[in-house]
């Protein structure tokens, strides 16, 4: 896969992970799974992607990262938006929706021919 393609990817990832933690603190498993839950079972999210994603928004200060019990009482890492990842994500989603713009007159021109 192209480099470009790959932080297409990474991008868009690391945008649905953001946006999945503003209603709160959640940990890797429960985001994945809503992920997969809002896509309609469209996206899944395997750990190999999950978890490098999540790294990376700690790393950028995004995200910040504590330890916890999830439901079923089993030690769990629980992540949440920091201010800037807040700030972020409101940037990363006006880009999105500029970029699926362009991309819908592309696929989809108001006069062909």
């Amino acid at each position: 896969m192209p480099t470009a393609d790959l932080d297409l990817l990474r991008g868009t990832l690391d945008l649905l992970v953001l946006k999945t933690l503003v209603p709160g603190p959640m940990h890797g498993y429960s985001i994945a799974a809503a992920i997969r839950q809002r896509t309609d079972d469209a996206i899944l999210v395997e750990e190999g992607a999950l978890y490098p994603s999540l790294h990376r928004l700690a790393a950028r200060g995004l995200i910040a990262a504590e330890w916890g019990y999830s439901e079923n009482n089993r030690k769990a890492r629980y992540y949440a938006l920091t201010r800037e990842g807040r700030r972020e994500l409101r940037s990363q989603e006006a880009l999105w929706r500029r970029y699926v713009v362009a991309v819908s007159k592309v696929l989809h021109p108001a006069a062909e021919g």
